[in-house]
């Protein structure tokens, strides 16, 4: 079966851009990842442009000698943009590879461990300013069954952290405990915002609301700052999302310098590749917990690991949508006391609809986290799609 065509799919979804990467081949069977990669778009396509050069007429069943090969032929090799080119298609060459024998992709990864997996939600604060507005929001999640929900309460503060500042996101991160109660976990971000003294500071003082864990309380270039915060953190601490293929997560594990690991399908280097740094992970008893903040192709593809990962932990999910998402693919979602189910259906088991895509082009959109607007993460309009 070779491959005939690489196309890109860039879809505005309010926050960012949605880019789904579709592999057509001889046979009629094609396949769909996503590399959604936030304000970087347009060096993304070009680098799956440069993919496709080297990859028509190429084998699509051989998944793992072509990502090898990409990733080797790269003279600058790494990096968000490259990793993520690389991501898309390797996912979508397994779409490709389960629908042709019939299967989900999970059973040609050693099979299916678990029918569902718990979620925590991201995004449910949408709008909130005040400590009040988002316990009041929490409170709402809550009702529809979360049991575990993340967000990040430091306002825009980058390195350092004033008194007062801190006071605020502490008394947010009061009013959301106080909301939900003891039993729902709390999961903090900290966008790799933080110096390490300021780090540890805020770990201690987040201790009182036991959360599941503080994320990436450091910036990503330096896994020693991490390894220093968590060695005097009192709480769990996460981080991954900006880590590219499978040897950083080595030195990572290596270094003691983590508590959970949250890499991401759509850029560390697709589903095989994540599949071994959950591995790496469960050979040192870490849990593996993917950052998933995506669309709906990259919340397919971070499933089938879930269906199949010893170690997964918990899957993270954008609690509400653009009201589109539901026609961009076919995607159907089963959620159930704070879970989801895994999906059955062969490969990744969702199909991407050209025509809607074309309909919501490319946008431009800038980063949020240091404008004081972190929290307008949403249209006015959304849309439940679990």
């Amino acid at each position: 079966m070779k491959i005939t065509d690489i196309k890109t799919f860039v879809v505005d979804c309010f926050r960012t851009n949605w880019v789904f990467i579709k592999v057509y081949t001889d046979e009629g069977i094609d396949g769909v990842g996503e590399a959604t990669l936030e304000y970087k778009e347009k060096a993304l396509i070009g680098a799956v442009e440069h993919a496709k050069e080297a990859l028509v007429g190429k084998d699509a069943g051989r998944i793992e000698q072509l990502t090898h090969d990409l990733y080797r032929d790269a003279y600058w090799r790494g990096g968000a943009v490259l990793m993520s080119a690389l991501s898309g298609i390797e996912c979508a060459l397994w779409d490709i590879k389960g629908k042709a024998l019939g299967v989900p992709v999970y059973e040609l990864l050693g099979g299916r461990m678990r029918e569902s997996v718990r979620i925590y939600v991201n995004g449910w604060f949408s709008g909130a300013k005040t400590p009040e507005e988002f316990g009041a929001k929490a409170a709402e999640a809550v009702k529809r069954g979360v049991t575990a929900m993340k967000w990040d309460p430091f306002g825009k503060s980058f390195l350092e952290i004033s008194n007062a500042d801190l006071e605020k996101a502490l008394r947010c991160v009061d009013e959301v405990r106080k909301a939900v109660g003891p039993q729902v976990d709390l999961l903090i971000e900290g966008h790799g915002r933080f110096d390490v003294p300021t780090g540890i500071k805020i770990a201690k003082e987040l201790a009182q609301f036991k959360p599941m864990f503080f994320e990436e309380p450091t910036p990503p270039d330096d896994l020693a700052a991490l390894k220093r915060v968590r060695d005097n953190s009192p709480v769990a601490i996460s981080a991954g999302e900006r880590l590219y293929g499978m040897r950083p997560f080595k030195e990572l594990l290596r270094m003691d310098a983590v508590d959970y690991i949250q890499p991401d399908v759509s850029h560390a280097g697709g589903i095989m590749e994540l599949k071994k740094i959950a591995a790496l992970a469960e050979a040192n008893y870490i849990p593996f917990a993917p950052h998933n903040p995506s669309g709906p192709v990259a919340n397919a593809a971070t499933l089938q690991l879930a269906a199949c990962c010893l170690n997964f932990s918990i899957l993270e999910i954008m609690y509400s949508d653009v009201t589109y998402r539901s026609l961009v693919t076919d995607e159907k979602l089963n959620y159930h006391d704070g879970m989801l189910d895994i999906p059955a259906k062969p490969g990744l088991g969702i199909t991407l609809n050209e025509e809607e895509c074309l309909k919501h082009p490319y946008q431009p959109h800038t980063l949020r986290h240091y404008t004081g607007a972190l929290t307008d993460i949403r249209p006015p309009e959304t849309a439940f799609y679990f």
